[in-house]
């Protein structure tokens, strides 16, 4: 009798708390199903709000194209990494009016960085390091053949693209995209917005449990930092409630890519439903759900870079004994940058990234030691992309293909 009453008022609390929002959850066997949408109400309205994460993910769109345009200064790139309100940064002027920018929420999560600035200003360093060199090094040898050690551009082979990459082989821009990919989105994703920390800071808890939204707003602090996570991912969408990929050239365009790998398909669907069935649990009080839910986007996004570092390290691999420098540069580019960003996964059995700091740039100073990528061994490329996947428990071969 017991375990009746108790299961009883379950879904009495799951219905009671629903109750307070205009959506109608569907509840089977005692469980609170996954909503096939993102949409969420109060009184008739959206409760989803996630506009400096949009803006965020336009800014970086913008300065990924000027990594590629040689009438940029150092300055100019500078000013959209580190964009400060009012400054014409940008070509749209929504983006230049904006008080948001990039490199503040560069390595900036709370649960791996708020005790730890030494590394977060590290890591910002870094990206201020490619920029520079790309401004300063890459785009005055823009017209110049690049040789080991020197800066300039290459041709894919039989016409194909041409590349321009520093002196040691790195495409810059790659660098940048795919470094953004972790330290920006997937940071403030796992480690950040979806971290208990933010989640159940100070008074979110009662807060949500009776209602009380910030003021001026329609949802809740809790809601609010939620959905923070999602426009990381999804931010860029024309219809963010029923998302489409490929929406932007980061982890919404990847987490399509790894999706259409019959080795990882279903992975887009699995994050999906996790953000809008843990959206609902925040909803109707569960939080026991919610961290579940947020644990499976966790690992699942942290797979999406890791299976793109081995692809890529493979690909270049491939041009390589092909041939092919600049396909290799390229695609080894790519691969760094998915390579440095690991380091901002999460293994929700840790809490941990499933490589850390150290690790990485230890990756990092085996591939750029020298000429870096205008001689690294395919023995190199291989053991890592073995070591990364074996982490991540895929093969080689499934990233690969």
């Amino acid at each position: 009798m017991k375990q009746i009453l108790f299961r009883a008022a379950i879904i009495t609390g799951l219905i009671t708390s629903c109750s307070s929002d205009d959506d109608q959850f569907v509840i089977e066997d005692n469980q609170l199903q996954t909503p096939t949408t993102y949409e969420f109400t109060r009184n008739g309205e959206s409760t989803v709000y996630f506009g400096g994460q949009t803006t965020r993910i336009a800014m970086a769109t913008e300065l990924k194209s000027a990594l590629v345009d040689p009438s940029k200064t150092e300055a100019d790139l500078d000013g959209m990494f580190a964009h400060v309100e009012g400054e014409s940064n940008f070509s749209d002027a929504d983006l230049n009016a904006s008080g948001k920018n990039i490199r503040s929420k560069v390595a900036a999560s709370y649960d791996y960085f708020s005790t730890n600035t030494t590394l977060s200003n590290t890591i910002k360093a870094d990206f201020d390091t490619w920029i520079a060199d790309q401004a300063t090094n890459v785009f005055p040898n823009w017209l110049t053949t690049a040789t080991a050690g020197n800066a300039g551009n290459l041709q894919q082979a039989g016409g194909g693209s041409t590349r321009y990459v520093n002196a040691q082989g790195l495409e810059i821009n790659q660098v940048v995209a795919k470094g953004l990919i972790g330290g920006l989105m997937l940071d403030q994703i796992a480690n950040n917005y979806l971290s208990t920390a933010i989640l159940d800071e100070a008074s979110n808890v009662a807060d949500n449990n009776n209602g009380v939204v910030e003021e001026g707003e329609n949802f809740t602090t809790m809601e609010h930092k939620w959905d923070e996570a999602y426009g990381y991912l999804y931010g860029a969408e024309a219809n963010p409630a029923s998302p489409v990929l490929e929406a932007d050239s980061f982890l919404n365009e990847y987490l399509a890519v790894v999706n259409s790998d019959a080795d990882f398909a279903g992975i887009a669907q699995t994050v999906f439903d996790a953000f809008a069935l843990g959206r609902a649990a925040l909803v109707a009080k569960d939080y026991d759900l919610r961290d579940t839910q947020a644990d499976i986007i966790r690992t699942q996004l942290s797979k999406v870079l890791a299976v793109r570092a081995v692809h890529y390290l493979q690909g270049g691999k491939g041009a390589i004994a092909d041939g092919d420098m600049a396909l290799a540069f390229h695609e080894l580019s790519e691969g760094f940058g998915f390579l440095y960003s690991l380091q901002f996964t999460r293994d929700p059995n840790t809490d941990a990234p499933y490589f850390s700091h150290e690790e990485v740039m230890a990756y990092v100073t085996e591939l750029t030691s020298g000429n870096g990528f205008w001689e690294v061994s395919s023995e190199t490329l291989d053991t890592i992309s073995a070591e990364v996947a074996a982490r991540f428990n895929f093969s080689v071969e499934a990233a690969a293909n």
